[in-house]
């Protein structure tokens, strides 16, 4: 089976059905880097810490029978994060180093499992401590993920041993939970997506059956019903994302997931309605999640505080993810515009330009203090930024009944069979330094087929040409549908509005009162203190602005950086003061220059700002 991110092929109410990850080419250009940067250096290097910390060996213990087992929280998941990673990975290169890796990391895996089919590490040995903590213990969660890697590694390669233990797996809990012997809900979600696309892998029923089951038991009280769990209340009844955001929006994306498996509408509907709490006073600028540090979780409406954002890079993760199934289902540009700005500006920040350092929080604003680190005790999000950089291929183009979807632009290649024949298409551009897209579509034969283009709805004008004759303007925030008869060699422009934009946010967000933020395209910008020669909290731009974009090829792996006229506070006339009843602000004319928020803490130490002073002239 090709190696899909999500199978939504024969899902009862998808509307989409996204490209295998082997059936695309990133053929240069911005992802190109980042790809080759996660292929070549993350996940050798993730793989080398998990070695390292004694996280692979665990499962190798186990097999030789050694009961001294060194746990953090949920160290079996990690494993099985880098196992996604690298499926994804062998399925793009066909690296066959990588393969051999992956599988002796599989059989390991395999090789600590219990006869009846138990397989969680900290209690291979302690049978009487299993399933008796669902709240704060990860079996069912890190069961999800076992799942989640067993199905890509069983579409990389066509290896059934890894899928055949995660199915003995879930066939252990399935007989527990349906089975009427237990009743409980993980306190972390996550296994309920798995088991959804476990049902897609094997068509087994009872998968699907357990997934709901575990959506639907939450909220009842049987993990001590609080909101951090999202156990208050039962999820159909829910009107806001509360709580733990990783776990709140993995909850999402199951309900999501089920949906299109069910067709159950009450479902779509509260998706729908959480998302847009989300979107309308829950989400930051760059598409981070998860404002506060206590109990990494989301915060009341609009309280999006910038230094002490959370944000954690798992839960930009999850954003992704939810919207990416979202759009799966509905087709809907909105979802694909939230996935793109929080793949950009909230899941590339985690991961330095070095390819080997981590932010697991991912603040709006610091004096130099926050910097990547090289692993983490509770180390969740380097091997989830990695399966996630890895599927990247699997999420840029998707397929319907009629026709091809572009849903993200990148420079590439994709192979596909529609309408009965195959078809070849390729992008170029160099997206998203500039807005000029080009895509070239090569059918074996004369086919007709409807052809869509996400116009993001930042894109406040937009020009489509087919074979240099133009079309009728696009609608931003909408998919641009192009149908005709295409034969090989046809070609289709688009261009898009890359003009810098000044951001408001909401009054209620009194963080950002009096502030701005600057976007370019799909990228959110930032100061930070190495390219300006005053100090980047004291920077004020006035609302016209002219931010000048230039592409600087030496600069941080090669971005384009923007430059203008804006104003430095004279901080000098409060010396030592923190408050003053009369005090009127005085600015000095200064150069300043933003970079892509993504790429900040990547040299030395020093303040870093996205939300600057608005100056009022």
């Amino acid at each position: 089976m090709p190696c899909r991110v999500v199978d939504t092929s024969h899902s009862l109410r998808a509307f989409l059905n996204p490209l295998p990850v082997e059936n695309v080419r990133i053929t240069g250009g911005f992802w190109k880097n980042w790809l080759d940067r996660v292929v070549n250096r993350t996940i050798p290097h993730v793989y080398r810490m998990l070695e390292e910390t004694g996280r692979i060996e665990n499962f190798r213990r186990v097999a030789r029978g050694e009961t001294e087992i060194e746990w953090r929280i949920a160290d079996d998941s990690d494993v099985y994060k880098w196992v996604e990673a690298a499926s994804y990975a062998v399925a793009y290169t066909r690296d066959e180093e990588l393969h051999e890796l992956l599988d002796s990391v599989a059989k390991d895996i395999a090789s600590a499992q219990d006869d009846d089919g138990y397989l969680f590490t900290l209690y291979a040995f302690n049978k009487e401590k299993r399933w008796q903590n669902l709240r704060d213990m990860h079996e069912l969660y890190c069961a999800g993920h076992l799942m989640q890697a067993a199905i890509a590694h069983r579409r990389a390669t066509g290896e059934q041993f890894l899928l055949s233990t995660a199915t003995r797996f879930a066939d252990h809990i399935a007989d527990l939970f349906l089975g009427g012997k237990m009743r409980g809900v993980p306190g972390h979600p996550e296994i309920e997506l798995a088991l959804a696309e476990l049902y897609r892998e094997t068509g087994r029923q009872k998968y699907l059956d357990l997934a709901a089951y575990f959506l639907d038991e939450r909220g009842r009280g049987l993990i001590g019903g609080s909101p951090y769990h999202i156990d208050h209340k039962p999820f159909r009844q829910l009107e806001e994302l509360v709580g733990h955001a990783v776990r709140m929006l993995y909850l999402c994306s199951a309900a999501t997931d089920i949906y299109m498996e069910t067709g159950d509408e009450e479902l779509l509907a509260v998706s729908k309605r959480l998302w847009r709490n989300l979107v309308g006073c829950k989400m930051y600028v760059t598409g981070g999640v998860g404002s506060r540090y206590q109990g990494e979780a989301f915060g009341e409406c609009y309280e999006l505080p910038d230094v002490r954002a959370y944000a954690e890079s798992c839960a930009a993760i999850a954003n992704v993810m939810w919207n990416f199934r979202l759009l799966l289902a509905t087709g809907d540009a909105r979802y694909a515009d939230v996935m793109e700005l929080a793949l950009y500006n909230a899941v590339l920040p985690g991961l330095g330009l070095d390819g080997q350092s981590y932010f697991y929080v991912n603040p709006l604003a610091d004096r130099g203090k926050h910097r990547r680190k090289e692993w983490y005790r509770c180390a969740c999000c380097p091997p989830n930024i990695a399966r996630m950089l890895a599927s990247l291929p699997g999420y840029i183009y998707a397929t319907s009944r009629d026709g091809l979807w572009v849903n993200l632009y990148a420079a590439s290649t994709a192979r596909l069979n529609i309408a009965g024949a195959e078809l070849q298409v390729n992008v170029y551009t160099d997206y998203p330094w500039s807005g000029e897209i080009e895509v070239e579509l090569e059918p074996e034969k004369p086919l007709e087929f409807s052809l869509y283009l996400r116009i993001p709805s930042w894109s406040e004008w937009s020009e489509v040409e087919v074979n240099g004759a133009k079309l009728e303007e696009p609608r931003p925030g909408a998919y641009y549908m192009v149908r005709r008869m295409w034969r090989r060699g046809d070609r289709v422009r688009l261009s898009l509005d890359m003009s810098v934009k000044l951001l408001k946010a909401h009054p209620f967000v009194l963080s950002c009162s009096g502030r701005v933020a600057v976007k370019r395209g799909p990228l959110i910008y930032c100061f930070e203190q190495a390219d300006n020669a005053v100090d980047v909290w004291s920077i004020a731009l006035p609302s016209d602005a002219k931010l000048e974009p230039l592409y600087e090829e030496n600069l941080l792996g090669g971005i384009v950086s923007l430059t203008g006229k804006g104003y430095a506070l004279d901080l000098e006339t409060w010396r030592e003061r923190l408050y003053a009843s009369s005090w009127q602000p005085r600015m000095r004319e200064v150069t300043v220059k933003a970079i892509p928020y993504y790429a900040w803490a990547n040299r030395q130490p020093g303040p870093m700002v996205v939300w600057v002073h608005s100056a009022r002239e």
